[in-house]
């Protein structure tokens, strides 16, 4: 069992972060690797990228949003309550590396996978430019953090409630033509993903995506968080998250994802109907 030492509700409830023991994750994880939990026994396997790790105290933090029965079962415990698993850390890590000026751009709750790898691009030397955003102010994560882990941070919201009144791909066109960035990554809904790619592909800046496809096993058996990178097919588990986003297939990872969400709509008004609950 993995205890909730730590929660706090964000983004007017819907965003929760849990900070939670898992001492051996602690010790062994990188920025950009993941974890698989299960709320129990009613539950399904939730992967979410960390957003924070405390190797002293032995925990792990994990910030999602509550959209479905799942995390919903999630947003239900309470500090002192457990997780019956946690598993990781999955995936690969960040590969960190001095490049010089770089970008980091994020979306909704993106930017709590965002933050552990700004911070170590600003630690290893980068001079890093922070991009984030969300709909509206009430939405907006981690400003705080995201403004200590970066020199320089821009924030915006879609309906111009906060910061600039826009998307985060203008604001990024507007630091791609200071010149001289060596390195973009993204990290937030795929429409977002892939309208930073096809920009950056213009002005042949190297961009870093982390792919969100639907996840069961973890450890690339089941195929169902296969992505087409390069032409080729990738499991998202094992050979990422994070792949090279100038050759991911954008359009197919949207569909399938789609594809999974009319299901679990279907799914979710079956269980509604046969349990007799709005």
């Amino acid at each position: 069992m993995f205890k909730i030492v730590k929660r706090e509700e964000m983004a007017e409830g819907t965003v929760i972060l849990n900070e939670i023991e898992a001492p051996a994750i602690a010790r062994k994880a990188k920025p950009g690797q993941f974890v698989i939990l299960k709320a129990n026994e009613d539950g399904e396997r939730i992967p979410l990228t960390m957003a924070e790790t405390d190797k002293a105290k032995g925990t792990i933090t994990i910030i999602y949003m509550v959209v479905g029965k799942s995390t919903a079962l999630f947003r239900d415990l309470k500090v002192g309550d457990s997780y019956q698993d946690v598993i990781g850390p999955l995936g690969k890590p960040t590969h960190l590396e001095k490049k010089g000026k770089v970008i980091c751009i994020g979306g909704g709750t993106g930017v709590a996978v965002l933050h552990p790898i700004t911070r170590a691009m600003k630690e290893i030397g980068n001079e890093v430019t922070c991009i984030i955003g969300a709909r509206t102010k009430d939405l907006l994560i981690l400003e705080k953090q995201m403004k200590e882990a970066s020199h320089d941070l821009r924030v915006c919201t879609d309906d111009g409630s906060y910061g600039h009144h826009g998307f985060v791909t203008e604001v990024m066109k507007e630091v791609l033509e200071q010149g001289d960035i060596k390195e973009v990554v993204a990290i937030g809904p795929v429409p977002m993903m892939a309208a930073v790619c096809r920009i950056t592909r213009e002005y042949d800046v190297p961009t870093l995506v982390s792919l969100n496809p639907i996840m069961v096993d973890g450890t690339g058996m089941c195929g169902g968080c296969r992505v087409s990178v390069g032409g080729e097919t990738k499991f998202a588990c094992v050979d990422g998250p994070e792949f090279d986003g100038h050759k991911v297939d954008f359009d197919e990872l949207w569909l399938r994802l789609q594809a999974y969400l009319e299901d679990e709509k279907k799914c979710h008004k079956e269980y509604c109907n046969l349990h007799k609950v709005q």
